[in-house]
């Protein structure tokens, strides 16, 4: 299986390299080809410019990779902090840019307005790790997780991709060593459970 893992965190040595880290290295321990991309190491720029909006508006040859990859992707891993219940800018940036019209989804012909798309994305399963500073109670109570919302529904669901599973690691400034040990088994643990060897 191809497997895209896209990391959005601006710190090397943070828990979040780390879970792509141990991602990439169960992937390809089980055979995987893995197209990985370090969102912020890559200086990815997230700004969707007007000319990139209608569909035959593609131009960027970096732009025009990432879709080519994400259209080849049997599976995807998505790596970033929780900051004010959304992704960073910059992995916002990306799915502006590269989960487009005509290469994640497409309106059916006819459409009188409803805006039902059609996923095209060839991925059947996804993996959103998510670490986190707010503990899970006001998470659910106050703000009624957003990023489950927006990864599940609005990214995933709309795209085609139906198997969809979510980890949030968190209180992360209050966790040891172990705890962080334990996480990181966790990943290799679903990784292997959603991608199995080939």
């Amino acid at each position: 299986m191809v497997i895209s893992i896209i990391l959005a965190h601006p710190e090397k040595g943070s828990l979040n390299h780390a879970i792509a880290m141990t991602a990439l290295d169960t992937l390809k321990n089980a055979g995987h080809e893995v197209i990985f991309h370090d969102l912020y190491k890559e200086e990815f720029n997230p700004i969707l410019p007007a000319n990139e909006i209608s569909r035959d508006g593609l131009r960027d040859p970096e732009i025009i990779k990432h879709c080519e990859e994400i259209s080849r992707a049997d599976g995807i891993i998505i790596v970033h902090p929780n900051w004010w219940g959304q992704p960073p800018a910059i992995l916002k940036g990306w799915i502006d840019r590269v989960i487009r019209p005509g290469v994640a989804y497409r309106f059916i012909e006819g459409d009188n307005g409803e805006g039902v798309p059609v996923g095209l994305l060839p991925a059947k399963s996804a993996i959103v790790f998510n670490t986190a500073n707010t503990p899970e109670e006001r998470e659910e109570l106050v703000f009624g997780d957003p990023l489950d919302r927006i990864w599940r529904d609005c990214v995933f669901g709309l795209c085609g991709v139906t198997d969809v599973h979510r980890r949030i690691y968190r209180v992360v400034v209050m966790s040891d060593e172990k705890k962080r040990k334990d996480w990181l088994l966790d990943v290799q643990n679903l990784v292997k459970t959603v991608f199995p060897e080939n």
